[in-house]
Parts: C-alpha cells; sequence; structure tokens
C-alpha cells in the first residue's frame, strides 16, 4: 500500500467477477469513482460490527424460546417472600451483603 500526500492510501484488491460486475455498475448508476463506492461500502459494513447477525439474533431466539418456558409464574408476593427469607438467612448466619474475605 503506497500512501499519497492527501491523507489516503492506495490499495490493490482483488474481487472475484460478480463482485467486480456489481462495483462496475454501481459506479456506473451512481456516477460515483469505483474508490467512493468502495470506501462507503466499508465503513458501512463497519458500522454494523456490533450487531448482532441475523443467524446470531435467531440462535439467541431459538435458545430464549426454549428457556422461556421454564421460567416459574410466580406472583409478586412470592418472589418477595422468598427474598425476606433469602435475606433472613443470610443475615442469620452473619453474610450480610458486606464484603467476603
Amino acid at each position: 500500500m503506497a500512501v499519497l500526500n492527501t491523507g489516503t492510501i492506495k490499495a490493490t484488491f482483488t474481487f472475484d467477477e460478480a463482485t467486480a460486475r456489481r462495483l462496475n455498475e454501481a459506479s456506473i448508476r451512481l456516477a460515483r469513482p469505483k474508490s467512493e463506492i468502495v470506501r462507503e461500502a466499508i465503513h458501512e459494513y463497519y458500522s454494523r460490527l456490533d450487531r448482532l447477525t441475523d443467524k446470531e439474533r435467531d440462535s439467541m431466539l431459538r435458545a430464549f424460546d426454549k428457556l422461556a418456558p421454564a421460567i416459574p409464574a410466580r406472583t409478586r408476593e412470592d418472589i418477595d417472600r422468598e427474598l425476606r427469607e433469602i435475606r433472613r438467612s443470610r443475615k442469620a448466619a452473619g453474610l450480610r451483603g458486606g464484603s467476603r474475605s
């Protein structure tokens, strides 16, 4: 890669025929240089890196659908009673919310 004085880097890429054809068609259709189209495509791709792919999202949804029915249906009162019991037993055992050694 060669660094040009304009703050850009000249690079050579190898594309398969279908990708090269698409790039050329996009360049003609949009009346923009191929380098600009590649640059924008890379920016768009980069902006999606922190998002889940369709495959990842589907996998997580399947896992949720599998696990969600196993979550017991309890009333708020049941939950509050269980939390009070846990707190009471921890307090009695001397594990009251402080730091552990």
